[in-house]
């Protein structure tokens, strides 16, 4: 799986030219609460295996967590699953706040 790069996926975002990717944020509740990307699809970790089905398999799909492993889990049982193109949020929402945009809150 693929590992994207927070200001490789600010670019991809902010292109109006490309389809936009699904966002997979797969943190809990609580965490989504602190901070999320716009346009995301939270579904944590826990539910994935039971909520595939609001995810379009033909679409790329974008996995997002704190750090980056969950979301790399995620990713992997997606690619099992036949999803076609999986990438992975490297260094989750963390490294998004601290590269792409500071006013998301750390923790």
């Amino acid at each position: 799986m693929e590992q994207l790069s927070p200001d490789t996926l600010a670019a991809w975002l902010a292109d109006s030219t490309r389809p936009a990717p699904q966002l997979l944020d797969v943190r809990e509740d609580w965490e989504v609460a602190t901070c999320a990307l716009k346009g995301s699809i939270a579904i944590p970790m826990g539910q994935i295996t039971g909520r595939t089905n609001e995810l379009d398999p033909e679409r790329p799909v974008v996995c997002y967590c704190h750090h980056g492993m969950r979301s790399l889990q995620v990713g992997l049982f997606l690619e099992r699953q036949g999803f076609g193109q999986v990438l992975n949020l490297d260094g989750g929402i963390d490294a998004w706040a601290r590269i792409v945009d500071p006013s998301c809150p750390t923790y």
